[in-house]
């Protein structure tokens, strides 16, 4: 530990991201990262905007991409806030909408980068449990609250909520900040955004790095009240006024702009999962509804942490989160036809020898 850190850096647990190790033939199921790849269109774009105009600043407010992700989700312009990718739209969202008196809620078990933001931003924070089904349930949210942040789907359980569970909190919930995290809402969960028009305290919050395979392209958004926005954007441009380039801009727009080649792979994704999650069952796994590129998944008769090590030594990498309750779980993004395949025979050849 360093003498010349402040206070606040010695005191903060980074977020720990899926591994990205380089093993030759390594099946890579770790990561959620979309197996198909973004929109060629999307390709020719960032190809297209690498000239020499990258020796100018890109648009600060990113308008053609705000016009074009506002037409598509049926809102104006001024309801859209764009970054690199929806964890710096979350790092926002909790400076500027989430630090109250009373404290922020969201589940127990969920996106590990909430806990990260609350000690960065110094927000007090309470974990809801899931309930023994690994489910959100809203009744356990009635109770004090300076703003509540739900993953739909959740993460890493990939159980999801409904729109109208998302518009009775909402309801009960009228005068706090309310965030609904869809990082993975394209794989078959309902998206909040059609609640924004009636709920001036919803924000939505999405990513083109899943669904439109743009990982590492960095662009997220969010989507809510005006009045929303302009707090994040105040934040925004306290840190960095020109959070997108212009490559990025290019290709998040003819990404979006690309539905055909969007529906395809997100229909690909969703018959993958549906395939992945009978053979696991087949195998003896007890596997959660997933709305999302993953499964969560555990064996009666092997620990987590055992089956993980023994799928690295098959190079088959898998998510394994050595935490209370879900010690044993496994998180699988689901890949192509021919790595769910590796996958499911690695397992069993691991159970056959258990």
């Amino acid at each position: 530990m360093s003498r010349f850190w402040s206070p606040l850096v010695q005191d903060l647990k980074p977020y720990v991201p899926g591994e990205q190790p380089r093993i030759e033939g390594l099946v890579k199921l770790n990561t959620n990262e979309s197996p198909f790849g973004p929109s060629p269109r999307a390709m020719a774009a960032i190809s297209a905007a690498a000239d020499d105009n990258l020796r100018l600043y890109p648009d600060p407010q990113a308008v053609a991409l705000r016009e074009t992700l506002a037409a598509y989700h049926g809102v104006s312009p001024a309801q859209v806030f764009v970054g690199n990718g929806s964890d710096e739209v979350l790092a926002h969202a909790f400076a500027a909408l989430l630090r109250h008196e009373a404290p922020l809620l969201f589940p127990d078990i969920s996106y590990s980068f909430y806990p990260v933001y609350c000690r960065l931003f110094g927000i007090e924070h309470v974990t809801v449990p899931l309930n023994a089904g690994m489910a959100i349930d809203l009744a356990d949210y009635r109770q004090p609250a300076g703003a509540i942040i739900l993953p739909n789907p959740n993460a890493p359980t990939g159980v999801a909520l409904s729109r109208a569970r998302i518009a009775a909190l909402l309801g009960e919930h009228p005068d706090i900040p309310v965030v609904i995290d869809e990082a993975y809402v394209d794989f078959g969960a309902e998206t909040a955004v059609p609640l924004v028009a009636e709920h001036p305290n919803l924000l939505v919050v999405q990513t083109m790095s899943k669904s439109r395979g743009l990982a590492g392209l960095r662009v997220g958004y969010a989507i809510g009240d005006v009045a929303l926005i302009e707090a994040l954007v105040r934040v925004k441009d306290s840190f960095n006024s020109y959070p997108l380039g212009r490559p990025a801009q290019a290709g998040a727009i003819a990404s979006i702009e690309d539905e055909a080649f969007f529906q395809a792979g997100r229909a690909a994704v969703i018959a993958t999962r549906r395939r992945m999650t009978e053979g696991l069952v087949e195998l003896g796994f007890e596997v959660l509804p997933s709305a999302a590129n993953f499964v969560f998944a555990r064996h009666a008769r092997h620990e987590g942490a055992a089956m993980t090590a023994a799928l690295r030594e098959r190079a088959v990498l898998v998510r394994h989160f050595a935490a209370p309750r879900i010690a044993d779980y496994l998180r699988i993004s689901v890949g192509t036809g021919a790595q769910v395949d590796r996958l499911l025979a690695a397992l069993a050849e691991i159970i056959g020898e258990g």
